[in-house]
């Protein structure tokens, strides 16, 4: 199984240790830590996924259970006129975050916050986040790692300027999270509260 790169440092931190109390005879914390190495593992597990070809499908960003699908909330949206999709992650949904609309990187900003719990309403506005914002043929659309209680790290790998295809791995949030995604209005939603979705693969809105 792939694992994401992220994921290996942690990953050392309980095995190492895990090595040497087991040398020592300490086999009771060895087999902890053992156990938090297999969490980590399952954490940043990162498998394929086959993404649907059809340009106008918007995908899934990430794995989870939907909380909003409709028009977005005014405080926590970007200026402008939206849709919002809200999905959030437990620690054991895979975590590997996805492109959900093929396009041009406009812009990556980061806002610093709080830790609230994720499923939060206030999350989506109050909490550390990432926007990246795709120019999709001339329209735009913009999605938001939200941080969580457990989530104190985020890891985006895109910048302004590149050009990215719906499906493509592009960051992961560090032990359960929140994705938000903000599309025009005239976009069709195909998800509902309450719904799970795969990143990558679930059809989320038809352009």
């Amino acid at each position: 199984m792939r694992i994401d790169k992220a994921g290996w440092p942690f990953i050392a931190s309980a095995l190492v240790p895990a090595s040497g109390l087991a040398l020592l005879g300490v086999e009771w914390a060895a087999a902890l830590l053992t156990l938090l190495a297999v969490f980590f593992v399952f954490f940043f597990r990162d498998p394929e996924r086959q993404t649907p070809v059809d340009p106008r499908a918007v995908v899934s960003p990430a794995d989870g259970r939907v909380l909003v699908a409709g028009v977005a909330d005014p405080v926590a949206a970007p200026p402008g006129d939206w849709q919002q999709i809200s999905i959030f992650l437990s620690p054991l949904d895979v975590h590997i975050n996805r492109i959900p609309i093929s396009g041009r990187v406009l812009k990556v900003e980061y806002t610093p916050g709080r830790f609230l719990a994720a499923y939060r309403w206030e999350a989506a506005a109050q909490n550390e986040r990432n926007d990246v914002w795709i120019d999709h043929n001339g329209q735009t659309a913009v999605f938001r790692q939200v941080v969580g209680v457990l989530a104190r790290r985020l890891v985006c790998r895109i910048r302004p300027g590149d050009e990215v295809r719906a499906g493509q791995r592009f960051g992961l949030m560090k032990f359960g999270s929140r994705m938000d995604v903000f599309l025009p209005a005239h976009v069709e939603l195909l998800v509902r509260a309450g719904a799970r979705v795969r990143s990558g693969e679930t059809v989320v809105a038809t352009w």
